[in-house]
């Protein structure tokens, strides 16, 4: 095949429930030669798993389904492929029911699987082999849950996708490939790139990370929302990507949103986590080494990105029935709002008892989301939000009924929000790792049923060990939250987002919180005030583990990792803010002692 120097790749989806016209808007904007859709977390699966155990047909995202019916036609023409995980657990349903939606207007796209990820029903084989499927973040013993999980799937690179790639298909389903893999698969196919051209391969990660969650790189969950011209017709994003693994970030012409230097910046510290370790199946990126610079409107080229050899192992991803629980809220009016919810808490609390094995109380329009840190004493209406978790589901039935019953043994001022609600079944996430070697992904074309099935190799096997990287870890509060934030205020104090942007996501229990600084002066000023320390003293009321900071001079910014601090994370938890989407806030909206030539130096560099 004659290698191309330039493709472009497109983002018509971030996950399951995204834009429904994002696609369409991609199709429809200009040439693409790939669409990427992601449209799975830890969690869907276990969600499309009890859909197929209720009806063999389903286990993927219907949703893809109508959002390909207004632009198969365009697709077909344009000769752009998809390449998409919207099949879920089944990859092959999925790709009947594309063949009979295109049957219906006349087409028959050639359409491609990639599958062999579920393992479910081969758990005790592979035990049997040596896979331990110990929790990768806390160590615990698979037989703990072994007879619970309900979803177990492996997380394949892009070799699958590659291979099926060679069939020349318009369009590829697959089942549990990385966010990133069915990016980078398409560059590897395009340019040639080999197995262990390490830095191409990062950058394609990169890359893919950039564009894997929507119009978050084009404008969406921005801290500088109101420089984005307009949120109507998002803009999803575009890469540029040439041959020597050098790229271009961008959007549609004639799109809302926005990128800009920052827009990506942020992008790129979601769920970093270690940045010289930035781990998939296919290579491991080192975040550290990226070099961001304008092109011109809406377009951030991205260059010099090193990487390693990959890892010898797959994760693996499991979900697992892990009790119920249930929530239960009421209004509360003021005068003296705060008071008056935390009274009916108490009542409630009272009477319940707290034999659970979780309980929570929430004062939303207070601090529910940022506890101490929200700088706010009252609230003139607040919603109390109480509940627990627990494997006795009739316990749970009391706390139900004990909700309205709030409404008339308390203070006065109080807005019924609904009656007794009712336990949910809570399924929990399992982390693991497997040997490589241990599973073989398969594709095959699809015409009329499965043709020309392979089973393929597995994604390359290495040996990275995470190189050294200058980190502080900080293990306990060392003073109170109030004494903490105290220490950054002053009479020529300002909000920390004066100096900086942030991103926060989660990671498990763990929650990932990017602090970027707006200038070179701030981020030298940033690196000895706000250390791994402060960022515990200030987080002690949500984060019950360590912190660790890590320093990223190239785009002036350190990453934050907070262990244990949401509650158990996914589904687990009992907070509304399961994921630490608005942990950046909290930690932008506290008081800094910055000094006035540190906001002299922000001035300047927001000028140009």
């Amino acid at each position: 095949m004659t290698r191309k120097t330039t493709i472009r790749i497109g983002n018509a989806g971030g996950y399951w429930g995204d834009d429904p016209e994002a696609l369409l808007r991609q199709v429809r904007g200009g040439h693409l030669d790939y669409i990427s859709m992601d449209f799975l977390a830890e969690i869907t699966m276990s969600i499309m798993q009890k859909q197929r155990g209720n009806d063999p047909k389903l286990g993927y995202a219907r949703d893809f389904l109508a959002m390909l019916e207004d632009v198969l036609p365009e697709l077909l023409k344009n000769k752009t492929k998809i390449i998409t995980n919207a099949g879920g657990v089944n990859p092959i349903s999925c790709a009947e029911a594309i063949a009979a939606l295109a049957a219906k207007k006349g087409l028959k796209p050639k359409i491609a699987i990639v599958y062999g990820d579920d393992i479910l029903t081969s758990l005790e084989d592979l035990r049997k082999k040596g896979c331990d499927f110990k929790n990768m973040e806390d160590g615990r013993d698979f037989a703990n849950v072994a007879g619970k999980v309900e979803a177990a799937n492996v997380y394949f690179g892009a070799a699958p996708v590659v291979e099926a790639l060679q069939w020349d298909p318009d369009i590829i389903v697959t089942g549990r490939v990385t966010d990133t893999g069915i990016t980078v698969a398409a560059m590897i196919h395009e340019f040639g790139w080999k197995n262990n051209e390490w830095d191409k391969l990062a950058a394609g990660i990169v890359a893919g990370h950039i564009i894997e969650c929507g119009c978050q790189a084009t404008g969406g969950n921005f801290t500088d929302w109101h420089l984005v011209p307009s949120f109507d017709k998002m803009g999803y994003p575009i890469i540029e990507m040439n041959a020597d693994g050098s790229f271009v970030v961008t959007k549609h012409n004639n799109t809302g949103g926005l990128v800009s230097l920052d827009t990506v910046r942020e992008q790129l510290f979601y769920e970093m986590g270690n940045p010289k370790g930035y781990i998939t199946p296919d290579v491991v990126a080192d975040f550290s080494s990226i070099k961001l610079a304008a092109d011109g409107k809406d377009r951030v080229k991205v260059t010099s990105i090193k990487g390693f050899e990959p890892t010898p192992l797959y994760k693996v991803s499991m979900a697992y029935q892990d009790g119920y629980k249930v929530l239960g809220t009421i209004c509360i009016s003021g005068p003296n709002a705060r008071k008056k919810a935390e009274t009916f808490g108490g009542i409630f609390w009272d009477k319940v008892g707290k034999d659970f094995a979780a309980t929570e109380t929430e004062y939303f329009g207070w601090n529910a989301c940022h506890r101490s840190l929200g700088h706010q004493e009252d609230g003139n209406e607040i919603i109390l939000r109480v509940s627990a978790r627990d494997a006795d589901q009739s316990k749970l039935r009391k706390f139900s009924k004990m909700v309205p019953a709030l409404i008339l043994s308390g203070p006065p001022g109080v807005c019924v929000l609904g009656g007794a609600p009712k336990p949910a079944e809570v399924v929990s996430y399992w982390p693991a790792l497997m040997p490589k070697s241990a599973v073989r992904p398969h594709i095959a074309l699809y015409d009329n049923g499965v043709k020309e099935e392979k089973i393929v190799d597995a994604d390359v096997i290495g040996h990275f060990e995470p190189p050294n990287m200058n980190t502080q870890k900080a293990d306990k509060a060392s003073k109170s939250v109030h004494a903490a934030m105290k220490d950054g205020e002053g009479a020529k104090s300002v909000p920390l987002s004066t100096i900086a942007l942030g991103r926060s996501g989660d990671k498990g229990d763990m929650s990932n919180i990017g602090i970027l600084a707006r200038s070179p002066k701030a981020f030298e000023w940033l690196d000895t005030w706000l250390t791994a320390q402060k960022v515990k003293d200030l987080f002690q009321e949500i984060c019950f583990g360590p912190v660790v900071r890590y320093k990223l001079d190239n785009m002036n910014g350190h990453n934050f990792l907070l262990d244990a601090s949401l509650g158990g994370g996914g589904t687990l938890t009992l907070r509304t803010d399961a994921q630490g989407k608005t942990f950046a806030q909290a930690l932008l909206r506290q008081m800094a002692p910055v000094p006035q030539d540190v906001l002299d130096d922000v001035k300047k560099h927001q000028a140009k």
